[in-house]
């Protein structure tokens, strides 16, 4: 999983000619010849892993094409002179439409990732080998597919489900409707809940790959989405009780640092390498976008306002300039350079600054600071902060104050708040904790605060209720147009 190299194919070309032309090819790969050994069925996940971090010629969906949707286009994150697409510029603004590239290549990436799942998934059985590798394979193949799930469904709310690889050529056949939202987590659900078979651990060579504190984590994040209080209480309380061994890093740089890769505090992450396919958009592009070199030029992402977004931290909260840099070190001339507006930083390479370019840094889909908020969230929605609640969120307060985390603290433990209070506690440590880890928008959405918290950016006053969702692409409705009806206010 270090470093994802194959090119697979996964499905069946179609050719269609007006004439007769018969041709034997000499070699062909088929899910019919391909799928032999344990091997075969191996490369086939290592694939679906892929659909997430690779997609030659474009940016990849964890890479940042995903941030367009799930940052950019909530309050703390704009587009920067640098980004030059206007779809971009479209989408930070909240003025995009069903026409919108980001969005259309969004549900491209997430519906070929969930093919090569499904290709998995129904193939992997006649394979030779190990009946338990066999079952891990596809538990692993449905936790991929779970998790694009859940990044459609919230997304754009009932969308296809789609759960084995097409076998026909007939454009009916192919066509697949809207499900309800409530179907499409009932899927989630299923998949997920088959994934936590999967392993707790595995060796170093295996590192990245999904355990079953992955799958119970991202339940967790599923049922506090869906405001399922005791579920979301009982599934996070499995992964801090499960004997995984997940902590919060003493240091909250170390969750950036490349060398700490898939640490404790890595529940799931996305394995990113340097120009891991050879391809300069095809991997991360965060660090190339967020940071131009030592120059006044203006990066693509930008926070949105500094006043609302940078200077909110208390003093001593180191998050502040893990998340952001106002001043950074120039490595060629020894020269500390200050910025005309703080940049991000979380994806930038601090040991090979002097060249920007594709990052080593993976990026975190889940991890154990998450949990704990989302507990005491959950804790607190069913009845009020309880004394567990208050330990949750301090655990992570202290951490960001640079104190032992599991020590009581009272220069930053919060303490005496109502239910009210604390909801807004936990809503503005969310917002400290997750700059630029694909979080702000699906939490605006689910608090019902999109629209008043984006209002307060004067370059997104565009924002309305319809921001809730995004259209389903114009190019998907333009095949099935009564399968895909358009969500509202596009």
């Amino acid at each position: 999983m270090k470093k994802i190299i194959i090119t697979f194919l996964l499905s069946a070309g179609l050719l269609v000619s007006c004439t007769a032309l018969e041709v034997t090819p000499d070699s062909f790969v088929t899910e019919d010849n391909y799928f032999i050994t344990q091997d075969d069925a191996v490369a086939s996940v290592t694939a679906v892993y892929a659909s997430l971090s690779l997609d030659p010629g474009e940016q990849s969906l964890f890479g940042r094409n995903l941030y367009f949707l799930t940052d950019m286009a909530s309050d703390y994150a704009a587009a920067g002179v640098s980004a030059t697409n206007p779809q971009v510029r479209a989408l930070s603004s909240l003025t995009h439409d069903a026409t919108s590239d980001r969005v259309q290549v969004a549900w491209r990436q997430i519906y070929a990732g969930i093919n090569r799942a499904n290709v998995s998934i129904d193939n992997i059985p006649k394979v030779s080998g190990s009946e338990v590798v066999k079952t891990r394979l596809i538990n692993e193949a449905k936790f991929i597919r779970g998790l694009l799930y859940f990044q459609a469904v919230r997304l754009w709310g009932g969308v296809p489900i789609v759960l084995h690889e097409a076998t026909s050529i007939n454009l009916g056949d192919l066509k697949t409707n809207r499900a309800t939202v409530d179907e499409v987590y009932t899927q989630i659900i299923k998949d997920l809940t088959d994934a936590e078979a999967l392993p707790k651990t595995y060796t170093a060579a295996d590192a990245g790959r999904a355990t079953s504190g992955a799958a119970k984590a991202i339940l967790a994040k599923v049922y506090i989405t869906r405001k399922d209080w005791p579920n979301t209480i009982a599934k996070a309380r499995e992964v801090i009780d499960g004997g995984y061994g997940y902590a919060l890093f003493e240091d909250f740089q170390d969750i950036f640092t490349k060398t700490k890769k898939n640490g404790k505090e890595h529940i799931f992450s996305v394995q990113f390498e340097p120009n891991q396919a050879g391809n300069g958009s095809s991997g991360s592009t965060f660090q190339a976008t967020s940071f131009t070199g030592f120059t006044a030029t203006e990066p693509a992402d930008i926070i949105s306002d500094v006043a609302l977004f940078y200077d909110i931290y208390a003093a001593g909260d180191k998050r502040r300039d893990v998340s952001y840099a106002k001043q950074l070190l120039n490595p060629t001339t020894g020269t500390l350079y200050t910025f005309p507006k703080p940049i991000f930083k979380k994806y930038l390479d601090l040991s090979n600054l002097a060249t920007p370019a594709n990052v080593a840094i993976n990026f975190p889909v889940i991890r154990y600071a998450d949990i704990l908020l989302s507990l005491a969230e959950a804790i607190n929605e069913q009845g009020g902060p309880t004394a567990e609640a208050y330990e949750l969120i301090n655990q992570v307060r202290r951490r960001a104050f640079g104190k032992a985390i599991t020590t009581p603290d009272a220069t930053v433990d919060l303490i005496g708040l109502n239910q009210v209070t604390f909801r807004a506690a936990i809503q503005e440590e969310r917002k400290k904790e997750f700059v630029q880890e694909g979080q702000r928008w699906f939490d605006l959405v689910r608090w019902g605060t999109l629209v008043t918290e984006v209002k307060k950016v004067t370059a997104k006053n565009s924002v309305s209720e319809r921001n809730n969702l995004y259209p389903i692409p114009q190019s998907e409705r333009n095949i099935n147009p009564d399968g895909l009806p358009q969500n509202p206010g596009y």
